[in-house]
């Protein structure tokens, strides 16, 4: 039964930037061998059930389901448009240190990672005495993504 729109489907990935490193999976094995058990010791690396068509998948994650069958396996890249989008460097914010201090509960340092009230994920990069800049953009914003899909079961 090829994978439609509703579908509840079960896979296993790999996601790959274009220079081969590992950026998610849910194969243990390949995150043990990239060093993602390490940094994600919390994690459970395991085939992950999806409802296709809900919105919770990058647009062309999702394409790339639609049609495929169970025990079907392929390779997608995904250009950033059908991603996290382009990196444009225009979701820096700038915070005053105290306000953004009092927010998170800690003294700024870049590269930390914080979350904003409406959930958004950003990544601090500039600390100066009166301000604090955080970067929303997506992290993978720009790239292209490489993933290995495996269709374990559809419903």
């Amino acid at each position: 039964m090829a994978i439609t729109e509703g579908d509840t489907v079960t896979i296993t990935y790999t996601g790959r930037l274009d220079d081969g490193t590992v950026f998610d999976t849910t194969e243990e094995d390949v995150a043990e061998e990239s060093g993602m058990l390490d940094e994600q010791p919390e994690r459970e690396f395991e085939p992950m059930s999806i409802d296709v068509g809900a919105g919770n998948l990058i647009e062309g994650f999702e394409s790339a389901l639609i049609g495929m069958e169970a025990d079907e396996e392929k390779t997608v890249t995904i250009p950033p448009e059908e991603a996290y989008g382009e990196a444009d460097g225009e979701r820096v914010r700038e915070f005053p240190r105290s306000d953004f201090e009092e927010m998170v509960g800690q003294e700024p340092a870049e590269g930390m990672q914080v979350r904003a009230q409406g959930g958004a994920s950003g990544s601090v990069v500039g600390v100066s005495e009166d301000t604090v800049e955080v970067d929303f953009e997506h992290p993978l914003a720009g790239e292209t993504l490489t993933f290995d899909i495996e269709v374990l079961s559809v419903e």
